[in-house]
């Protein structure tokens, strides 16, 4: 019941969020630029990272033009284009799809067991957001038309730069600038998908998308560990072989309004998974500090 209550929540933030970029878009106010410096952070861990944080007038990056390989962050964005075609009437939430032992690969807690029978789209995305399912992600993929439709989907939304080269699992693994994208860029995306009135997706595909990300049990010591209490996170979570752990989304305070927020950590080898982690939380307390949040 408490997922519910905070989609309840998410719900009036977009909606308020929404009535005021109303009146300062058309205006094209630039942002406020605030100083974020994580470079004692990074000292202490070793590693790279990236973080934006951007909200109503204010935002704060460091090394926000940077790329960093997603990982499973870019599942949030195929469950985006995939409803932005249910929207536009080009695929349906309720077409059940075959799911067949030639989809598996690793980490399928929802597609493994629906082997030999179907899952709707519905039912694919919701397991790509909400707990990384790796098959969901391919199929929903294929479903679109490859890998030049999601490709295509990024620029729809003004993102130029995002780099779609492979299917899961390959993607997880650094090799130059393949499937990489810009912590800045990341968060504009979220404010145009989620936050922004001028977002391509209705209000009803985005509650759903919302509902999945807020649910989503990933990644509780992540951007959840570096919020103050009482917050909503709406997030999706992405993790690397060799170091980069990530997480992504769109965070509600208890007053005030909704912050787009994109952390990717590249941490080293030798590191374990909870001090990476740690990193992850201590990036958002900090980039929150920096726009006036504790």
């Amino acid at each position: 019941m408490r997922a519910d209550r905070r989609t309840l929540l998410i719900g009036a933030g977009a909606l308020a969020l929404g009535a005021c970029t109303r009146a300062t878009e058309p205006a094209a106010v630039e942002p406020v630029v605030l100083d974020l410096d994580l470079s004692a952070l990074e000292a202490r861990h070793g590693g790279r990272l990236g973080v934006s944080v951007a909200t109503d007038g204010k935002q704060a990056a460091w090394r926000g033009d940077e790329r960093f390989v997603y990982c499973s962050t870019f599942k949030m964005y195929l469950a985006a284009a995939t409803l932005l075609r249910v929207q536009a009437g080009q695929e349906r939430l309720d077409r059940a799809i075959p799911v067949t032992q030639a989809d598996m690969i690793s980490h399928a807690p929802v597609t493994e067991p629906a082997v030999g029978s179907t899952l709707t789209i519905e039912q694919l995305m919701k397991g790509a957001v909400e707990v990384s399912d790796n098959p969901a992600a391919n199929i929903l993929i294929r479903e679109m038309g490859g890998l030049d439709a999601l490709r295509a989907f990024y620029r729809g939304i003004g993102d130029e730069t995002t780099r779609v080269d492979r299917l899961e699992p390959e993607l997880n693994r650094a090799d130059g600038d393949k499937d990489t994208i810009r912590p800045g860029q990341s968060a504009r995306n979220i404010q145009r998908l989620i936050l922004s009135e001028a977002s391509p997706l209705e209000s009803p595909f985005k509650r759903l998308l919302l509902e999945w990300m807020v649910a989503s049990p990933t990644g509780q010591v992540r951007l959840k560990a570096g919020v103050p209490l009482g917050w909503t996170v709406a997030h999706k979570t992405g993790t690397g072989g060799d170091g980069p752990v990530n997480d992504i989304g769109v965070l509600y305070p208890t007053d005030g309004e909704p912050i787009a927020i994109a952390v990717y950590f590249h941490a080293t080898k030798e590191s374990t998974d909870a001090q990476r982690e740690a990193v992850i939380a201590d990036a958002t307390r900090q980039a929150l500090k920096a726009l006036g949040h504790g």
